[in-house]
């Protein structure tokens, strides 16, 4: 028996790959539409217009290739279609993220920019996991809008969004709209959009585990209204409501290379030193990462980051290993995947010059929904510094953003702790430290390292967040040289330094040992999400063992997958 086809609009706009596996896991076959010409645009039955990343490149994107009037006739017919994320978006007259350029005016409202004020200094982008309100109507009539559940969280990331005043949400309703509603700090903001055949997301179905399979079936089954039972409606009054609204964020991080034999493993060390101790000296094998990443999404992982920690030698970059390992991974884990490791620009062994914009784009089209840099970051910074803190529009930050959005780009930051005793001969944000130094020296800094700790630069952490927060990048992976590996918790002073430096997503990594050290830097600092790797690999704690020790302790995290 053949499967019902459902096409989906590609205008090689960020990851594609998850959508569509979350389609064929529902038990349908997928076609991608990517020419205006295309005849399945009139026949089609069912249609996604997904997009990521940046407003006005999308739509020009969109606009180039013809789409308009045939998707104009799409929706004239009557037939169904969803929008995600930007797809979303592009329904509105337009966004100030891109102020020339005009949307297809089906909302009649423009998008604008979270306010990083808000609250005191949120984070921008809104990354995270997030509830979804019911319209009021809809929960008296014990009904909800495609299977969304307010019980439940979904994956947003996005800087610009419909927020809503009061009488532009009355002025939609009367329009015929239903609204499905989220808070970001005291911001409102149109988090899904249904009128008719027309249905949009503003988060990312795809990546909210299970609570977002079942927005896209019932969307695929035409299940515009369905039942929401009282248990939906409960809540926990013993667990936090966080000022932002998001849950707190569990990461679990794959430190992958090929061992001495060539196999692609899981591996983690003391101090960036991946091999055993023994007499063997190998390589330390923890796992197979694609079904490491799948555990850790089955445990309830909110997001799953691999960091290539060596160069896949002598392979043509459209033959890397980490391009494997996202497809296959991206078929099972239907949370956010992140990849590090080699985002630059590459010459190939035959002598092709790869720009680090294909290179992203590659590992996108493979399932990645954001890519980390290291090394390049901290070149792109220290030449940010010396053109008067300006880009110069090449560097792989700069491209990749420009053409898929902050959100799509994360810094990883290697700092290492110095201390001083006078802060004014330090060129470097300083900080006055609860830990004086073996000297009894009272304040400290954190300088820049790279290639895994082994080169320290003149250039402070604080200032390298500073100047890729303004190159384009959308969120900040710390990591901590002397942490990494100790069991003994985050260094809370380095997270709480590097917050003050930027208005981006902070994500804490290196030293945690076991659940309390999450709840510790959840309480203790501003960091947006946590991540762990060691002690997951090793067994020692599970990822759901965590979020379980978090929920006792009262802190709000997400509990379905």
């Amino acid at each position: 028996m053949s499967k019902e086809v459902v096409f989906v609009i590609d205008v090689e706009s960020g990851n594609l790959r998850s959508l569509q596996n979350a389609i064929e896991y529902l038990g349908y076959e997928v076609e991608f539409i990517r020419d205006a010409t295309d005849e399945n645009l009139k026949t089609a039955t069912k249609l996604f217009l997904p997009g990521v990343g940046n407003y006005g490149h999308f739509l020009k994107q969109f606009l180039s290739k013809g789409f308009l009037e045939p998707l104009k006739e799409y929706i004239d017919s009557g037939r169904p279609l969803m929008g995600i994320c930007v797809g979303l978006q592009a329904f509105f007259t337009g966004s100030s993220e891109s102020p020339d350029t005009e949307g297809l005016g089906y909302i009649p409202l423009r998008l604008t920019e979270f306010d990083p004020n808000d609250l005191g200094g949120k984070s921008v982008p809104h990354i995270g996991w997030n509830s979804v309100q019911i319209d009021k109507k809809l929960v008296e009539a014990g009904k909800t809008l495609y299977g969304i559940n307010p019980h439940s969280k979904y994956y947003f990331v996005h800087s610009y969004a419909a927020i809503l005043s009061e009488p532009e949400k009355r002025s939609l309703e009367a329009d015929g709209w239903t609204l499905s509603i989220s808070r970001y700090g005291t911001e409102e903001f149109v988090s899904a959009i249904a009128k008719d055949n027309l249905f949009a997301t503003q988060f990312h179905p795809e990546k909210s585990g299970a609570a977002g399979l079942a927005v896209i079936n019932c969307f695929l089954k035409g299940e515009k209204l369905s039942s929401l039972s009282t248990k939906d409606l409960q809540v926990d009054a013993s667990i936090e409501v966080t000022p932002t609204g998001l849950t707190r964020r569990i990461i679990a991080c794959l430190d992958v290379r090929t061992n001495d034999s060539g196999d692609l493993v899981v591996t983690k060390g003391d101090q960036y030193d991946v091999r055993e101790k023994s007499e063997s000296g190998d390589v330390r094998n923890l796992g197979k990462p694609v079904e490491m990443a799948e555990k850790y999404y089955q445990q309830g992982a909110d997001e799953v980051t691999f960091l290539n920690i060596t160069s896949f030698r002598n392979s043509p970059i459209k033959d890397a290993p980490m391009l494997e390992v996202l497809k296959r991974a991206a078929e099972t884990v239907f949370v956010p995947l992140t990849v590090g490791g080699g985002i630059k620009d590459v010459v190939d062994p035959d002598g092709t010059k790869v720009p680090a914009l294909k290179v992203a784009a590659m590992y996108f089209r493979a399932g990645a929904d954001k890519v980390s840099i290291g090394t390049d970051a901290v070149l792109a910074a220290e030449e940010f510094y010396k053109n008067n803190e300006k880009g110069t529009g090449v560097t792989p930050i700069e491209t990749i953003s420009a053409s898929y959005g902050v959100q799509a780009v994360v810094i990883s930051v290697d700092p290492k702790r110095f201390y001083v005793s006078d802060p004014s001969k330090i060129p470097y944000k300083t900080i006055e430290t609860k830990f004086p130094g073996p000297n009894g020296e009272s304040y400290c800094y954190y300088k820049v390292t790279s290639q895994g700790g082994r080169n320290v630069h003149d250039l402070g952490a604080w200032e390298l967040c500073y100047a890729c927060e303004k190159l384009g990048a959308g969120e900040i992976l710390c990591n901590c040289i002397d942490k990494d590996g100790s069991n003994s918790g985050y260094d809370l002073e380095l997270i709480d330094y590097i917050k003050s430096a930027t208005k981006l997503p902070v994500i804490a990594s290196s030293g945690a040992g076991n659940p309390s050290h999450f709840e510790e830097v959840f309480r203790k600092t501003k960091t947006d999400a946590a991540l762990g790797a060691g002690m997951f690999h090793r067994g020692e704690y599970t990822v759901k063992q965590v979020k379980e020790y978090l929920t006792k302790s009262g802190l709000l995290v997400r509990t379905d997958k």
